[in-house]
């Protein structure tokens, strides 16, 4: 009779290739999550929703909360999403999507009660670092079990070897939000609408290049929440911040995007290019073009992200670049800088939060972790 095989949790965690790998936003692309709008609803009342739109969509908001968008709305932006998927599989690239939720249902803390909002962007409530997801600690009560969606995914990424951690969750009291908070005027110095009360983050804040993140400070965004990342991820990754001019700053994507190793795209309006980090030296600095002027039937649902969505695009393997079809001037831009631009249409999407970049959540990307900056030549902040 044979012995038994003796096998250790060691054994058994190391034994098994994590289907999760993704270290930047532009390797080869083999699997992605992309978001739903099935039951997406007008978010429950909160500062925090109205500060970043303007205010006349912050009234409607108010005025629609928790109910479900109407089908005017949803319809033609599920038309681009599901054009959008069957590009990506055409691309070669998996696609999987979060559990449809009825974002009607009201929960609460001992705090404060809300309903949800839409599970439409995986870019913002969870953010992929080589073989980990990392659960974000949002900053929206609406969005606060936005996660759950997504679980049956991560558990079945974990159970195949994946890492999986969540940050703390935020209590998102009074304290978290300054009372006084008024959107900074065009000369006044930025100011934001959370406080350092707790750690907060949107993943949507951050962007990868290997061993090196960039992060922005924003609404939802303190720096507590860039410190917890920081001191999570350890010293073998660094974290530098993006300076933003943006009065109502909210998710990096719309103004510091790096596209190949050497490449990043910036957003002239709200980035000054002589004040980016050191890391940068040597790197060409992509100057995004003014966006195309937008059709009156569309400026309303696109005011609610700003026109910088042109900025929100998603790199396929280094040279090919899915970019809006109606960003003509992008999509030229694109090509000077020497990548082939991928004309897709999304336009319809911005009212659940985003463009291409936005809507999806790189789950493994082909390529290693590595460094692509050399010792800065000038003197950073860590």
């Amino acid at each position: 009779m044979s012995s038994p095989r003796i096998v250790t949790a060691d054994d058994s965690v190391h034994s098994l290739a994590s289907p999760v790998c993704s270290h930047n936003e532009w390797d080869p692309l083999e699997e992605v999550v992309v978001g739903r709008l099935e039951g997406a609803t007008f978010p429950s009342r909160h500062p925090i929703v109205t500060c970043n739109v303007p205010a006349w969509a912050g009234r409607l908001q108010g005025l629609a909360a928790g109910v479900r968008y109407p089908r005017a709305i949803v319809e033609p932006a599920q038309r681009e999403l599901d054009r959008f998927i069957a590009l990506l599989q055409s691309l070669g690239v998996t696609v999987r999507r979060p559990d449809p939720v009825d974002h009607r249902r009201r929960y609460a803390t001992p705090d404060w009660p809300s309903r949800g909002f839409a599970n439409s962007c995986p870019r913002d409530s969870l953010l992929v670092i080589g073989d980990e997801i990392i659960e974000t600690p949002m900053a929206w009560p609406c969005r606060y079990y936005e996660t759950f969606s997504y679980r049956s995914l991560v558990k079945d990424y974990f159970r195949r070897g994946a890492r999986w951690t969540s940050a703390p969750k935020p209590q998102l009291t009074e304290a978290l939000f300054d009372a006084d908070y008024q959107v900074p005027g065009a000369d006044e110095q930025v100011r934001y609408l959370t406080t350092e009360f707790e750690p907060v983050f949107d993943a949507a804040d951050f962007v990868r290049a290997g061993r090196d993140l960039f992060a922005q400070r924003s609404n939802v965004t303190n720096r507590m929440g860039i410190e917890w990342l920081r001191r999570h991820l350890g010293p073998d990754y660094r974290i530098h911040e993006i300076e933003s001019r943006c009065r109502t700053p909210m998710h990096i994507d719309t103004t510091f995007l790096p596209l190949a190793p050497g490449k990043v795209l910036v957003n002239p309006e709200y980035v000054d290019a002589d004040r980016l980090p050191a890391v940068l030296d040597g790197w060409d600095v992509l100057i995004a073009p003014e966006p195309d002027p937008l059709p009156e039937r569309l400026l309303k649902i696109t005011s609610m992200c700003g026109k910088w969505l042109s900025m929100n695009v998603l790199v396929i393997d280094g040279e090919r670049v899915i970019a809006e079809r109606h960003h003509t001037r992008m999509l030229r831009a694109l090509e000077r800088w020497g990548f082939e631009p991928v004309p897709c249409d999304l336009l319809h999407y911005a009212p659940f939060g985003g463009s291409f970049h936005c809507a999806t959540l790189d789950i493994r990307r082909r390529g290693a972790l590595d460094s692509y900056f050399p010792p800065p030549t000038r003197a950073t902040a860590p």
